[in-house]
């Protein structure tokens, strides 16, 4: 029994170290999920913040194009260089601007609350009110801890550029305190003497600055804070000033770390490059690692069960197992020892065990071979997007996606379909997405080393490279282009699908593929922008800086052609203002974006005239002009441009038609009513109407879209299929009945009109 024991001893003790190795493993399996798990909520916290960031300096931003663009308004100029006497006062220059810059506060919440101050009327200009004097403004809206003396003196009688004020105390119109900054901004642009003759002044609510990084509180709890540069406060929530000095004057704080754990809670900050503003955000610990803390929770859990049953297993294996040995030992026992035979075979447990680990590892790898094409796709999509962060993490998740591809050398590019821009209906989709389809196949046919990804409904980013086996051998530009030109050609006539292909720069590394996915992207939408077909390589494209071409005098006479409702020169103007810079000068996009902001301004500014005001489609024509997309491409720009001219020059001339289609129908029933009379014609036509031959023939087209003279012919030509039909007159009597002296004329004329002569058409009918 002992020697029995002993077995059983040395049995257990293998199970009991099989079971430590796999929990020790468990184990740093739990602690790197749980390290991975805070780094993924850390990087998410870092990049909720930054990404709050970067709206809040695109807002100012705005604000400080806000402020550039009254500095070019050209009312404010003029009010702003006027010698108003004792009773000359430019009201109406007033109410312009007024009115013109009402729009400013639907486009950004940071210029919901501005005044404009001009030096020479003493007047304060806000959005609906123009305070004759400062006094009266200052007990609407003042700072509660500056004096009336103290405001004039700072902020109206000081020169300013681009400042902006700390956080301060502030009452609006008898409304509850709030906490504003205030950015600060002299007008003329470029003003260096201590005075100057305007001020814009921005009053911006901290409370709308909290709300942008709201999203940080009410994910985790916690508190955030910005401050400028020399460290005033411009918003802050959960958290006071007496707080972050402490945390600031604090030696274990490390100003200089993106995110540190101080405390309870994560402090994150970030530091604006272009302005100096601190951006901090403090995130409870307990909150942040809630996940984190579950899977610490579960893992214990399931290690402890896992433990106890591995344990009570092997007391039941060791003593399975030693069984069998203990019954060979028997045998032999028996063999020498003159003892009774007992046997079994230990390896019947192994046995079916192992069938059954078979079986299940051919069912997963049929499984992996399934799901192979949705791995390597949202490999592609990471792959693009830069999402892996080491060369090893890329060649494991390459490996893993069996993509049998060298990814250290070749070219990214993106085919996009032409034809679909601006459709969404599920028939185009459809249409759009079987479209994809072919193409995809194509490729695949043309190539083995192409892999491909969809890039949204109507776009394929494709990776041109070698395969594995060809290591050492580098892709041509000159055979990706010859791929694809043979696609094109072949895709074209088979299917009749266009496609636009954009390629990046080559990458020499597979670190490198999403830069010259970039690269593809921004060749492909200067393509869109310069509306080239075919192929583009990102070296051949120029996106050149040059400034946009739309002069004043250009704005005016487009402004003063469509009040007139002369649509045919209003787009005549817009085409020279797009063919200027489109064939004459090389625009880069964000000068292209602030072109079409223009153009867009002008028609806005048109919209305040009474005669569109008024209009039922008033509403409508204003969001299609708010509507046009920048980054659309400037054929579809124009063509929306036009369509809201012709939109506005209708309103125009709607109050023309009624005396038209009056003059029209009296020429209608003119003609029902002569058409028999032979000497009837236009100046006879004219002489009724009393009006001028060129003028009712001009009319006459516009209105029905049909020539004068032939409408007559062809009421004429009805008459006589009628008179035709009758067989109660010949030929020549019924030509002279609608008017025609010649036979011979008439039967051409009715050829023409009816496609058959006179007598074919009798018997055609009979």
């Amino acid at each position: 029994m002992l020697k029995n024991s002993r077995v059983f001893r040395r049995f257990l003790t293998s199970y009991l170290i099989i079971l430590i190795i796999p929990s020790i493993a468990g184990y740093m399996s739990y602690r790197t999920s749980i390290e991975v798990t805070q780094s993924v909520s850390i990087e998410n916290s870092v990049t909720q913040l930054e990404k709050a960031q970067e709206i809040l300096e695109q807002r100012m931003a705005e604000v400080a194009g806000f402020t550039r663009q009254l500095g070019l308004n050209r009312e404010l100029n003029v009010l702003m260089n006027e010698n108003p006497g004792a009773d000359k006062t430019n009201v109406y220059g007033i109410w312009q601007v007024m009115t013109d810059n009402m729009a400013f506060t639907q486009i950004n919440d940071f210029l919901q609350n501005f005044y404009i101050y001009l030096k020479n009327y003493n007047v304060v200009l806000t959005q609906g009110t123009a305070y004759f004097r400062p006094e009266h403004f200052y007990l609407d809206s003042r700072y509660n801890d500056v004096t009336f003396e103290e405001w004039k003196k700072n902020i109206l009688d000081k020169t300013h550029n681009s400042e902006i004020t700390p956080l301060g105390d502030f009452t609006y119109k008898k409304t509850p305190q709030s906490k504003v900054i205030t950015y600060m901004q002299s007008l003329p642009l470029g003003t260096y003497s201590s005075t100057s003759p305007a001020v814009v002044v921005v009053i911006i609510d901290e409370k709308i600055i909290a709300n942008l990084l709201s999203g940080l509180i009410e994910r985790y709890g916690g508190w955030t804070h910005i401050s400028d540069a020399e460290g005033h406060t411009i918003s802050e929530k959960g958290i006071d000033d007496k707080a972050i000095a402490k945390l600031s004057a604090d030696s274990h704080f490390d100003k200089g770390k993106v995110s540190q754990f101080y405390g309870d809670d994560l402090v994150i900050t970030t530091r604006s490059k272009t302005n100096g503003w601190v951006y901090r955000a403090g995130i409870p610990k307990a909150s942040l690692m809630e996940n984190a803390n579950k899977i610490k929770y579960i893992s214990w859990l399931v290690t402890g069960v896992a433990l106890l049953i591995g344990l009570l297993a092997g007391l039941v294996l060791s003593y399975r197992n030693s069984v069998p040995i203990n019954r060979l030992l028997s045998v032999m026992k028996d063999q020498f020892g003159k003892e009774e035979i007992v046997g079994r075979n230990e390896y019947d447990f192994l046995q079916g065990n192992i069938a059954k680990i078979i079986t299940n590892n051919k069912r997963l790898e049929t499984e992996l071979n399934r799901q192979f094409p949705l791995i390597r796709d949202a490999f592609l999509k990471r792959l693009i997007a830069g999402e892996f962060q080491t060369r090893d993490e890329t060649t494991a998740a390459a490996s893993q996606a069996d993509t049998g591809l060298n990814l250290n050398t070749g070219y990214v590019g993106i085919l996009q379909i032409q034809g679909y821009s601006g459709m969404d209906s599920v028939e185009i989709l459809n249409e759009l997405s079987a479209a994809r389809l072919i193409l995809k196949q194509v490729l695949l046919d043309f190539g083995s080393h192409i892999q491909m990804t969809d890039l949204g409904a109507d776009r394929i980013v494709t990776l041109f490279t070698i395969s594995d086996g060809e290591a050492g051998k580098t892709l041509e530009r000159n055979e990706i282009a010859a791929i694809l030109e043979k696609l094109m050609q072949y895709i074209f006539y088979e299917y009749k699908i266009t496609i636009t292909a954009a390629l990046g720069e080559p990458f020499s590394s597979v670190m490198e593929v999403s830069r010259s996915f970039e690269q593809a992207r921004q060749a492909l939408e200067y393509a869109v922008y310069v509306n080239k077909k075919g192929i583009l390589w990102f070296s051949d494209s120029q996106m050149e800086s040059a400034t946009y071409y739309y002069p004043i005098d250009m704005e005016l006479r487009l402004i003063s052609t469509i009040r007139v409702g002369d649509i045919d020169e209003a787009k005549r103007i817009v085409l020279s203002i797009i063919t200027q810079n489109t064939e004459n000068r090389e625009l880069s996009v964000e000068m292209k974006h602030q072109l079409i902001g223009e153009l867009k301004g002008t028609l806005l500014k048109l919209l305040d005239q009474k005669a569109f005001l008024e209009s039922t489609i008033f509403e409508n024509v204003k969001n299609r002009i708010i509507g046009i997309q920048e980054n659309e491409a400037i054929e579809l720009i124009k063509r929306e441009i036009d369509g809201i001219m012709e939109a506005l020059c209708g309103i125009i001339t709607s109050k023309k038609n009624d005396v038209h289609l009056k003059t029209v129908e009296q020429i209608n029933q003119y003609i029902s009513e002569m058409y028999g009379d032979a000497d009837l014609n236009l100046y006879r036509i004219a002489e009724q109407v009393e009006r001028p031959e060129k003028y009712i023939s001009q009319l006459f087209k516009e209105v029905t879209g049909t020539n004068l003279s032939d409408h007559l012919e062809k009421v004429r030509m009805d008459h006589a299929a009628a008179l035709l039909s009758t067989n109660q007159y010949n030929v020549d009597e019924i030509a002279l009945r609608v008017g025609y002296n010649s036979s011979h004329s008439f039967r051409r004329a009715f050829k023409r009109v009816w496609g058959v002569s006179p007598s074919s058409y009798r018997q055609s009918v009979d």
